[in-house]
């Protein structure tokens, strides 16, 4: 299949007339009120392990994810579906069909980031979205990574992206230097066959390299994911902070850019079930336990680890794999 792939198109694609605008909409779904590779995320101490979505429409958000993102699908029934790379599951859909849409001023997803393996794995994705004429809200370079931002038929944020080597990330006082500048579009068209798009599905690779998450009041999610659940601050700006562990830039975000105030969650609604964070340590496992129950966390036991539901409902699992 032959594409017509330029600067322009891209462009199109998100909705802008310049690198500019495209920039300014990754800002916006960075929620900027201006305007290492996956080897390194998956070898720190805890890691994001999968997500599951509450969803209206499964064969539609399944094809979607599957399509678009190009994850396999694993296992499907009436009422769920399983979708990974490699034998990996990264995200579970839940059929919810008579469930209303969560409203984006809720707490819950802001989005999933999709981390590629390689620079020139983003680029052949690009390609790919481009010729399935994917519609996108911005893409952005964040100088520890390149990033391109949409969404899926329901509204759940998603980013796909991909790390710059770690040598490369600029620290100073524990915080890591983070920005929403144009992203070179042909500089990293240029790793790739822009007139051919050769991604026929998601590398073996890919993972979930972070979760960004709507909060009602950072002061109390920062208590609950750093204090609690014991990832490490990265970074804050105005209205929003970032964690990680082992000093990635970071495996969680969260903010409160359209939430600040958010209440409780309904579980009736579409949106963000749970998601995990998996460690090879039983001590960080137990560590993360004993934190969560000292603090008050509404805690209940798993055959691998435990559930804890943050300030807001929003339910995370604390696994051992």
């Amino acid at each position: 299949m032959t594409i017509d792939l330029t600067r322009r198109t891209l462009l199109r694609l998100a909705g802008a007339s310049s690198l500019a605008m495209a920039a300014a909409g990754a800002a916006r779904a960075e929620g900027n009120p201006q305007g290492g590779g996956p080897t390194y995320a998956s070898r720190t101490p805890m890691r994001i392990g999968m997500v599951t979505l509450r969803v209206k429409n499964l064969d539609k958000v399944a094809d979607y994810y599957r399509d678009v993102i190009g994850l396999t699908v694993m296992e499907r029934s009436g009422s769920a579906a399983k979708l990974g790379t490699a034998g990996i599951t990264l995200l579970m859909l839940e059929a919810r069909p008579d469930a209303a849409i969560e409203p984006r001023n809720a707490a819950g997803l802001y989005h999933t980031a999709f981390l590629m393996p390689t620079r020139k794995d983003l680029a052949r994705w690009l390609v790919h979205a481009a010729s399935h004429r994917v519609k996108l809200s911005g893409f952005a370079d964040h100088l520890v990574s390149e990033s391109v931002y949409l969404d899926d038929p329901e509204g759940n944020g998603i980013e796909v992206y991909a790390d710059r080597d770690p040598s490369q990330w600029q620290w100073s006082e524990g915080s890591v230097k983070m920005a929403t500048d144009e992203l070179n579009i042909p500089d990293l068209l240029s790793l790739t066959n822009t007139r051919v798009s050769d991604y026929a599905k998601a590398p073996d690779g890919l993972r979930v390299g972070h979760m960004h998450l709507r909060v009602g009041d950072l002061a109390q999610a920062q208590g609950f994911y750093h204090g609690a659940v014991g990832l490490d601050p990265t970074r804050s700006r105005g209205g929003a902070a970032f964690l990680s562990s082992g000093r990635y830039h970071h495996h969680l975000g969260m903010n409160v850019w359209q939430s600040e105030g958010a209440g409780q969650r309904d579980d009736a609604m579409t949106g963000l079930d749970w998601f995990s964070l998996v460690t090879e340590k039983q001590d960080i496992l137990a560590a993360q336990e004993e934190r969560l129950r000292k603090g008050g966390a509404r805690v209940a036991q798993l055959p691998d680890g435990v559930e804890a539901i943050d300030p807001w409902g929003t339910r995370v699992r604390l696994l051992k794999v």
